[in-house]
């Protein structure tokens, strides 16, 4: 799902709103989220998930095409876990049969 596919799903839910007032929520949220992260500060929401920033530290790395060995400098990555029931409700009902790779069955 798009971000505007999010906001089209949302306005057809709640026509009590305007686009463009939906589209503001969507947008407020992921800015408040990105500034939480940017802060270093962990985001929760509840039966969700959580938004957290992993550091990785400076290292060594390798150039793969000639070997060289090449600095790799730290830095941080945004790391989201899913939530017991986000992943609850992703797994209910859903079963997966060996051998059918991506294929799921009822």
């Amino acid at each position: 799902m798009t971000k505007s596919e999010l906001i089209a799903d949302l306005s057809a839910a709640n026509p009590h709103l305007r686009g463009q007032d939906v589209e503001l929520i969507v947008a407020t949220v992921f800015n408040e989220i990105t500034a939480a992260l940017s802060r270093g500060e962990r985001v929760e929401l509840r039966g969700f998930g959580a938004f957290t920033v992993k550091r990785r530290e400076a290292r060594t790395g390798r150039n793969p095409r000639t070997g060289e060995a090449v600095p790799v400098d730290e830095k941080a990555a945004p790391f989201f876990k899913a939530g017991k029931e986000l992943r609850e409700r992703v797994n209910r009902g859903k079963r997966r049969t060996a051998g059918h790779k991506g294929r799921v069955t009822a």
